[in-house]
């Protein structure tokens, strides 16, 4: 079963780059639709990410924000059925 997670970044984010590679990483091993968002297109979530980014959100909840790793992530998204 394939798992839609949301992927908030914007430009100019070397922590979003890096996050999003892990999240690539952990696609290779758990099958992942990435739906990445930036930001700055909508000012809500710009209000709410701002200092957060990179944010992953799987099932409306945050599994992970800033500096992001494999462990973590592939933990989260592997034990959520």
């Amino acid at each position: 079963m394939v798992k839609e997670v949301q992927f908030y970044t914007r430009q100019g984010c070397p922590l979003c780059d890096e996050g999003k590679r892990m999240l690539e990483l952990v696609a290779e091993d758990i099958p992942l639709h990435i739906q990445e968002l930036n930001i700055e297109d909508d000012e809500q979530i710009h209000e709410k990410y701002m200092l957060m980014i990179p944010v992953i959100e799987y099932k409306g909840s945050i599994i992970q924000y800033g500096n992001i790793d494999y462990a973590t992530l592939y933990e989260a998204l592997e034990g959520s059925l």
